[in-house]
């Protein structure tokens, strides 16, 4: 018997029903997915480019995440995957630029920078918050994705998860 109409009251969900038609998105999770913290404050070099190392996972789903040597996301199922960093940076006040970067296989492939003119260093606290986020397509066997972040004063990024965190998760094959 074909069923013409689902009511929640008739379709019992522990139920196995067979479907002629095609079914799609039942059953997926948006895995291998990760999110990782630094362990500690880390400090950075005034105009360089500086890799951030995620010593503490937060969840990780498929053990994709490297947290002790190269603080990398190496995705091992092909498809798209979206990812962010946000970062939280002790600040001097004497900041004027700040950028947050996502590199695959150590390229730059998405960034955020920030300008600050006078004016707007009297009007923010010592903490600054930034982020980037991306859609990135990887093959699911080399291409690995780093979070970076470059500074013009040196200075140290905050530890905690509130502020700093990089993440991902998959979002289609």
């Amino acid at each position: 018997m074909a069923i013409t109409k689902i009511q929640s009251e008739s379709l019992n969900l522990a139920d196995t029903y067979a479907f002629t038609g095609t079914v799609t998105g039942a059953g997926e999770a948006n895995k291998p997915a990760f999110a990782v913290k630094l362990s500690s404050a880390q400090g950075t070099n005034a105009d360089t480019d500086t890799k951030l190392q995620w010593g503490t996972e937060i969840f990780d789903t498929d053990n994709c995440f490297d947290s002790s040597t190269n603080y990398r996301f190496t995705p091992t199922k092909a498809g798209k995957y979206f990812l962010y960093f946000k970062c939280g940076y002790q600040s001097d006040f004497n900041h004027r630029q700040m950028r947050v970067m996502i590199y695959k296989n150590g390229s730059n492939v998405a960034e955020k920078n920030i300008f600050l003119i006078n004016e707007e260093l009297d009007n923010f606290s010592s903490n600054l918050h930034f982020e980037v986020s991306a859609v990135v397509e990887a093959n699911g066997s080399s291409d690995y994705f780093e979070a970076y972040a470059r500074m013009d004063y040196t200075g140290a990024i905050l530890a905690n998860t509130q502020h700093t965190q990089f993440g991902g998760y998959l979002i289609s094959t």
